[in-house]
């Protein structure tokens, strides 16, 4: 079996965005007055969109603190956010080590790329253009881009749709329990990465058929073992 398509998660799997998603959230509660949250707290909320981020950390705050509720408006701090997120986003991620050499060596091998996220798709590109990795990919598809999100098993076979391929030849890589039960959804090779957020739990503990240590692996694997051995 050919692995002609391989489809890859953006935050955590290919870049790492904790601190400046974590940097537009606490410059948003210090306009509220709100005390800011640790960095690995934040970090446990990412996986699902910036909006879904916020509302998970209101609601605990809320929890928490219940006289929030009446001064800390929801709407009024998803505004704040979006419009930091704007600022920010771009400006604090980093690639992974070897992220643009492995996405490189499988393009040039003609093994068709995508980026899958959650993330809104204007925020993805924004990530995608600072660390010079969009060029990369054929297709992004964002976490507004579609009806549904990961995992959804529509979101990944949109994508084998749209490349003309096959699932049983599709991969998709990922850091997180998502990632790993959108492929297993979509019917295509469930990978992982170990150093993402994952909400702090270990990815083996979601049982995807891969663990690559690194991103050069994967691009390793695919690249010497043509027929999926």
């Amino acid at each position: 079996m050919v692995y002609d398509i391989i489809s890859f998660d953006l935050d955590g799997t290919l870049v790492d965005t904790a601190a400046e998603i974590a940097e537009a959230v606490n410059l948003s509660l210090d306009v509220h007055g709100v005390a800011r949250r640790p960095t690995a707290e934040i970090t446990h909320l990412i996986g699902d969109g910036s909006r879904q981020l916020m509302l998970k950390l209101l609601a605990r705050l809320y929890r928490e603190q219940p006289a929030l509720a009446e001064t800390v408006r929801v709407e009024a701090v998803l505004e704040r956010f979006e419009h930091l997120l704007n600022a920010t986003i771009g400006s604090m991620c980093a690639p992974y080590a070897g992220a643009h050499e492995a996405l490189s060596r499988l393009r040039q091998a003609g093994v068709r790329l995508a980026c899958v996220t959650n993330k809104e798709l204007r925020h993805a590109r924004r990530v995608l253009e600072a660390t010079r990795l969009e060029s990369l990919f054929e297709l992004v598809v964002g976490g507004d881009s579609l009806p549904h999100k990961k995992p959804h098993a529509s979101v990944l076979r949109h994508v084998v749709e749209t490349l003309d391929g096959d699932t049983r030849r599709a991969a998709h890589v990922g850091d997180s329990s998502t990632d790993v039960d959108a492929a297993r959804n979509a019917g295509v090779a469930a990978w992982a990465v170990p150093y993402g957020y994952n909400s702090g739990v270990p990815i083996a503990d979601s049982q995807p058929q891969r663990i690559f240590p690194s991103l050069m692996q994967v691009a390793d694997f695919v690249l010497a073992n043509p027929h999926g051995h």
